[in-house]
């Protein structure tokens, strides 16, 4: 019994502490104390030569291509990226938006465009462009060819941003794994010095080839596939990192199933008040900006029914169309979080120019990762900020969703309500006549259970609930008898 009482302690310390976050409002000062300042480089130094595709990111220009659906969608596209942008700390000047049926295999765009490009380019004054896509490396060397300044696409864009704003170690660790599996195809040397081998027959600009003869594997590289192998043994040890501390993740989790605590985690669009929402629930305290991807790092935090039923929240990070794929790839161990949770709740921002198209690419990254099997709570946020016909056709579209306005703390109850009454139930139903001096037990049964009536009677407690079955075991020697 007392290995019982100190594993529930230690598991209810455990939820308490789970990836505690930095108090919010410090972490927004000590963020926008690190904005960057226009006319300044942001390139950081290398150890070697080769150009990792730094970005500097001050005055730029956007580019899309609009291959499919409405011009609104095209433009609602390039408006995301245009926040994207200013959430990396850019100025962004002027944006352009081609129809094609697909991207140019060259330049991404057509020739005629980059010529306007680079016009536009030289106007304004811009030293960067982004375009709205990834971009293959030929055609990142193409377009900076013919521009003549820094080109960096969508996925590098959002990688900057991760950066920017990872915080705790797994974070740093999956955004650095993002950047190097996106970077090592898109390494490329500078200048001839690079291309250049010691030792004759070295076996070809790969390095190290077969019949290079001894000694020539070293100095017989490239400065590029130099780097290239050092970029794959850093992406081999990040791997082994996130896997140990997902490992450890998992062992949390697999402790609060054996106390059938529920698990609720919360999903969405970037930027639709995911975070503000957990700080509603459970006064969490965490970093609430109006940016995208302002949270990275998973936070969970314990909330109660109003039976006193204990379940978890946990917080993840913001889900954006096109979400590049070395993000999920490098995120699933934390986005795996979603598909062993008892219910998610979906957040949407009612005040966006298209929710639906939100919702839609917040589906195709929760089947990516197993969690479209969740039961879902749909939660349109923002409501203050939306007008009433777009809320009339959500709530004709959406008839079960719940409307809430986090900001303003509205819908919050009917909120909890909803939660409560989509939480697993416990298994088992007991009657049992607990004595005052087991006080533990009646606060155990209030934690972890459902109560359904309790009374107080000369010899105890008597109490009416449905329990886990691991509970019910340690409550079987007081069931009460048909006299109470």
């Amino acid at each position: 019994m007392r290995e019982q009482d100190s594993f529930v302690l230690e598991l209810a310390e455990d939820i308490d502490s789970d990836l505690d976050a930095t108090p919010g409002e410090l972490e927004l000062e000590e963020r926008h104390a690190l904005r960057r300042v226009a006319g300044l480089s942001t390139e950081l130094a290398d150890v070697t030569e080769v150009e990792y595709r730094r970005l500097r990111l001050e005055r730029v220009v956007l580019v899309g291509v609009w291959t499919e659906g409405t011009v609104t969608d095209a433009e609602n596209s390039l408006t995301e990226l245009a926040a994207l942008a200013e959430t990396a700390g850019s100025q962004v000047l002027e944006g352009l938006i081609q129809r094609r049926g697909r991207p140019d295999p060259s330049t991404y765009i057509g020739r005629g465009k980059v010529d306007e490009l680079r016009d536009v380019v030289i106007s304004t004054g811009a030293d960067t462009v982004i375009c709205d896509g990834e971009l293959s490396p030929s055609q990142l060397r193409t377009l900076e060819s013919r521009i003549k300044v820094k080109v960096i696409d969508r996925t590098a864009l959002i990688l900057d941003i991760f950066a920017q704003h990872a915080k705790t170690r797994e974070g740093k660790a999956q955004v650095e794994l993002a950047q190097l599996q996106y970077l090592l195809p898109r390494l490329r040397g500078w200048g001839e010095a690079l291309s250049r081998q010691a030792g004759g027959a070295g076996g070809g600009a790969g390095g190290g080839g077969v019949g290079g003869g001894v000694g020539l594997r070293g100095p017989g590289e490239t400065k590029l596939e130099t780097d290239r192998r050092r970029i794959r043994t850093r992406i081999a040890r990040l791997k082994r990192d996130i896997s140990s501390l997902k490992t450890v993740r998992e062992t949390k989790r697999s402790r609060r199933r054996r106390n059938a605590v529920p698990a609720v985690t919360i999903a969405g669009y970037t930027n639709a008040g995911k975070s503000s929402l957990l700080n509603r629930l459970t006064g969490a305290g965490v970093l609430v900006e109006d940016a995208l991807f302002a949270t990275l790092d998973p936070t969970t935090r314990q909330a109660h029914t109003s039976d006193g039923r204990l379940y978890t929240l946990s917080d993840t990070v913001g889900f954006v169309r096109h979400l590049p794929h070395h993000i999920v790839e490098a995120f699933r161990s934390t986005l795996e979080e979603v598909a062993e949770a008892d219910l998610v709740l979906h957040v949407v921002d009612g005040a966006h120019p298209d929710p639906e198209e939100q919702v839609r690419a917040v589906h195709e990254v929760l089947a990516g990762v197993g969690g479209d099997g969740v039961p879902e709570l749909l939660v349109v946020n923002k409501t203050d900020a939306a007008d009433e016909e777009t809320l009339l056709r959500l709530k004709r579209a959406w008839p079960d969703a719940v409307f809430v306005s986090a900001r303003r703390n509205a819908g919050i109850d009917e909120l909890r309500a909803a939660i409560e009454s989509r939480l697993p139930r416990p298994a088992v139903e007991v009657r049992v006549c607990l004595p005052y001096d087991r006080g533990d037990l009646v606060a155990r049964v209030h934690r972890w259970g459902e109560v359904l009536d309790t009374r107080h009677a000369g010899e105890g407690t008597l109490i009416h609930a449905r329990v886990d079955p691991m509970l019910a075991a340690l409550l079987a020697p007081f069931t009460a008898g048909d006299g109470h």
